[in-house]
């Protein structure tokens, strides 16, 4: 457990600007604290005591704003950046090196049992507000956009916005080629309607030509 804890003190070290020492991670940054608290109750959770694993949970919440279900698997340096409002369920399985920002759900969509939350893959970042919702993969060095609501799975090296999630880009180099993930760019992503309204207008614009050619009083100014 302590050497997970240094581990991900390490990680928002590495990828947030503002953290300026390990004493201030340590006690300032309560994503790092719900993390400590998750790791406990799934202690417990694992040796079935349920109703202890939900208690410290249930603090954690209260604590840092943040829940995590003690039946999730987290793996190493899973940094939750400010963290409000992030909801973790009980099948969620989180990979290495992932980063989630405030806001994000990784959820159900139904009241069937067994795996039933989204499995996010290694080196993934999760955007401020996205929400993941159901059984499937988010692959390998993916990135979800700010607000995305994300229904389907989303192969290794793709980038993901809109409601419903698009893929809006995907990356040529395979997962054993990636190193850590280290793109953190939250803004600076393609916009699919944007993109679609400009192709509409320019084709707008195309049959303008043509009729006005055709009628013979084509305007250059159009």
């Amino acid at each position: 457990m302590f050497k997970n804890l240094k581990e991900d003190i390490k990680a928002i070290l590495e990828r947030d600007p503002a953290a300026k020492s390990v004493l201030e991670v340590l006690l300032n940054y309560p994503g790092l604290h719900a993390i400590m608290f998750y790791r406990i109750s799934h202690w417990f959770y694992n040796r079935k005591l349920y109703t202890i694993a939900r208690m410290i949970s249930h603090l954690a919440r209260f604590l840092t704003g943040i829940e995590i279900h003690p039946g999730a698997k987290i793996g190493k340096r899973v940094f939750i950046d400010h963290g409000m409002g992030v909801v973790i369920g009980e099948t969620v399985e989180i990979g290495n090196d992932v980063t989630i920002y405030q806001g994000v759900t990784l959820g159900g969509t139904g009241k069937e049992k067994g795996k039933r939350h989204p499995t996010i893959g290694n080196n993934v970042l999760i955007s401020t507000g996205a929400k993941v919702l159901g059984p499937f993969k988010v692959g390998d060095n993916s990135k979800i956009g700010a607000g995305a609501v994300v229904l389907k799975e989303v192969p290794p090296n793709c980038t993901v916005v809109g409601v419903p999630g698009r893929i809006v880009f995907k990356k040529k180099e395979s997962i054993e080629q990636s190193k850590r993930y280290t793109d953190l760019d939250q803004v600076k992503l393609p916009d699919p309607i944007a993109q679609e309204l400009e192709c509409l207008r320019k084709k707008v614009v195309e049959l303008e030509k043509y009729i006005y050619e055709k009628e013979g009083n084509y305007n250059e100014t159009v």
